[in-house]
This record gives structure tokens, C-alpha cells and sequence, in this order.
């Protein structure tokens, strides 16, 4: 079984922060022709940006010490890295193609968002930087919040 330093798994999470602006940039260019929608693609993709580069700054800050029960974790990231939601080619970016209206393009959004949120909830248990992870959860939290009010318009 693979074993996860910390500093690996911010290194994710700068990852999946990125997957997550490119995948807000595709959306705001493929629904340009809404304003709203565009807008709103945008502006998440901005907010991706300053995610990743958040857990940057933390992995300047953090130390290559294991913590305590370490092992149990790995697995649990093995778990969630492993899900389809991170790898694969019928995975995250790929299956953008199938996405063909603004409600699915919002379902997949809320689903990404759910899913950073779960990893950064996990993260946040392993690190002593607690305050700049929870800045990152209020953040996702808000995006789920606002995702989902701008999905009951569309149903």
C-alpha cells in the first residue's frame, strides 16, 4: 500500500485544485452565450486559483513529520485518490464532454465541490495549520451553498 507524507497530500490538494479551475474555465467558455452562467464559471475558477495557491503557502509551512494513527489515514486518502472522482480516463476532466446543459454542468460542479470539501475536511485533521484549511472549507462550503441555489433555478 502507498504511504502519504503530508506534504503529499497538500501537493494533492494544490492538484485538485487545479482540476477544478480548469474545469470551471471549460464550463465558463462552453456556456459564454449565458452571461450568468459564464460569470458564475469565472468567478469559481478564480476561487480555484486562490485555493490552490493557499495550500501552496501551507506546504511551505508544514513538516515532514508523520502524525499520530498516520497509517489509518493513508488508507483513507488511498481511498478518496483512488475514487472516481480523481483518476481515470472516464474520470473528473474526460467526462466533460457529456456535459450538455447548464444543470449538468451545475451537478457535476456540486459533486466536485462536495468532493474537495470531504478531502479538505480529512487534511484538515492532519495538519497544525487548522485556521488556513478552515478558511478553505468556509470558502467550498460557500460554493456549494451558492451552486446549489443557482441549481433550484434550473429545475
Amino acid at each position: 500500500m502507498t504511504k502519504f507524507s503530508i506534504r503529499e497530500v497538500v501537493e494533492q490538494a494544490v492538484q485538485t485544485e487545479k482540476l477544478g479551475n480548469e474545469f470551471y474555465k471549460t464550463m465558463a467558455k462552453k456556456f459564454k452565450e449565458n452571461n450568468e452562467l459564464e460569470k458564475l464559471f469565472q468567478t469559481l475558477a478564480l476561487h480555484e486559483l486562490r485555493h490552490g495557491k493557499s495550500f501552496s503557502e501551507l506546504e511551505d509551512k508544514i513538516k515532514d513529520e508523520e502524525p499520530e494513527g498516520w497509517e489509518e489515514v493513508t488508507q483513507y486518502l488511498r481511498a478518496i485518490v483512488d475514487s472516481e472522482f480523481f483518476i481515470g480516463k472516464d474520470k473528473c476532466l474526460p467526462s466533460l464532454e457529456h456535459v450538455k446543459t447548464a444543470l449538468e454542468a451545475i451537478n457535476f460542479a456540486l459533486c466536485f465541490e462536495r468532493e474537495t470539501l470531504l478531502y479538505y475536511y480529512t487534511l484538515r485533521e492532519l495538519t497544525k495549520e487548522k485556521e488556513i484549511v478552515d478558511e478553505i472549507i468556509k470558502e467550498e462550503k460557500s460554493h456549494i451553498l451558492w451552486l446549489n441555489n443557482l441549481r433550484k433555478s434550473f429545475i
